[in-house]
């Protein structure tokens, strides 16, 4: 079965057992920890942080890389535009007005791994942990902000959805996609231009389709009652472990080491 960027893929492992609290934060510490992270050596470091947590999630690695395919053209796109203009460093290859330069070249696969490693630590997030899960651990982090009337609730259940349905516009576009061809469609021939247009026939149906799902949600929100986060309880309580804080650490040391590397 594949599975899309965003979908949770329900397996007992050390990973889906930790508190969502403590998976978010980590994520956002391996985030922000990726921007000071300057070295092939530190980067290597990361990946091979990234690899034992994919194998500790039990996800399979296969299932696991199927869920980057739709950031492969934005990670090809970046190194091919840091190939093609960059002039750092020493000059590679030549031919006519195009020049390759061993600094653009280092550069763009740099930045498209560091792309790559971002969007799998959501990936990660997002396959080990509940969407239910994930929306009361994303409140109780905003929670202090409540203090300044921010709406922690209102905010966290809008991320919780907006990741819900990506797996399921996935899932419409390819539907979609393969009417239109079964119709003739033809997305594969002509230049640049021909290709965005015909796009236009699967982007219309597919808002058209996003629009109807949301009004169905909103309604099937109000005939339960939803009024907010005002007084609402939960059936499990979220319990901060040990087990977290070690994880926690472990995040913090990687990307520590990885930055002074």
């Amino acid at each position: 079965m594949n599975r899309s960027l965003g979908q949770f893929y329900p397996v007992a492992s050390v990973l889906h057992a930790l508190d969502p609290r403590a998976k978010i934060v980590a994520t956002a510490l391996l985030v922000f920890g990726l921007f000071l992270v300057d070295s092939a050596a530190g980067l290597v470091l990361v990946v091979a942080a990234v690899v034992a947590l994919v194998a500790a999630s039990r996800v399979p690695p296969i299932t696991f890389l199927r869920s980057l395919r739709p950031v492969a053209f934005i990670v090809a796109l970046t190194v091919l535009f840091q190939v093609l203009f960059s002039r750092e460093g020493e000059t590679l290859f030549v031919w006519g007005i195009l020049e390759i330069h061993e600094g653009g070249l280092r550069l763009g696969l740099f930045l498209g791994l560091r792309i790559l490693l971002l969007v799998s630590a959501a990936a990660l997030l997002t396959a080990t942990t509940a969407p239910l899960a994930l929306s009361d651990g994303l409140e109780d982090l905003l929670s202090p902000l409540k203090k300044i009337r921010f709406p922690a609730h209102e905010v966290a259940m809008m991320m919780t959805i907006a990741l819900r349905f990506i797996p399921t516009l996935h899932e419409e576009t390819q539907k979609i996609t393969k009417a239109q061809a079964a119709r003739g469609a033809d997305f594969s021939e002509g230049g640049p231009l021909s290709r965005v247009r015909a796009t236009i026939p699967i982007l219309i149906p597919l808002t058209v389709g996003a629009f109807r799902r949301a009004d169905d949600l909103a309604e099937a929100m109000e005939s339960r009652g939803y009024q907010g986060g005002e007084g609402r309880t939960r059936y499990r309580e979220l319990r901060f472990r040990p087990r977290d804080a070690i994880a926690l650490a472990v995040t913090a040391l990687v990307l520590a080491g990885a930055a002074l590397l």
